[in-house]
């Protein structure tokens, strides 16, 4: 068999509705990996495209969020509408989403900005 050329991971990681963390997904439906295998296998992209459920992906603030390997892609505040953007444009495009993707600063950093609502850094560093 050969190599999968991409391998999606969806958490699905589920919290109470409460938790100061928040959840990617909250009803346990698992419909944004629901999605993304459908739109897979009408593209006609499997076997060599896997999507699947993943626990906890540690990037919660930035959920829902959705891996792509072997890119090293994270996406966050994914939503079904993104779906087919997801698979046309980076799956079968190798384009990565701006308005998606989550910083290489914000990656496993619980003091990013987008965390702890400090705009100052950014502030800071523009020009005046």
């Amino acid at each position: 068999m050969a190599a999968f050329t991409h391998h999606i991971f969806v958490c699905c990681n589920q919290r109470s509705p409460d938790h100061s963390r928040g959840c990617c997904d909250p009803d346990g439906s698992a419909q944004l990996r629901s999605a993304l295998k459908a739109a897979i296998a009408s593209r006609g992209l499997k076997p060599a495209v896997r999507a699947n459920s993943a626990g906890c992906l540690d990037q919660c603030e930035h959920g829902p969020v959705v891996a792509i390997y072997p890119q090293g892609t994270f996406y966050g505040g994914v939503t079904l509408e993104d779906v087919p953007r997801i698979v046309e444009e980076t799956i079968v495009g190798g384009r990565v989403l701006e308005d998606l993707v989550i910083a290489d600063e914000c990656l496993n950093n619980r003091q990013c900005e987008h965390i702890t609502g400090d705009q100052t850094r950014d502030a800071a560093s523009e020009p005046t």
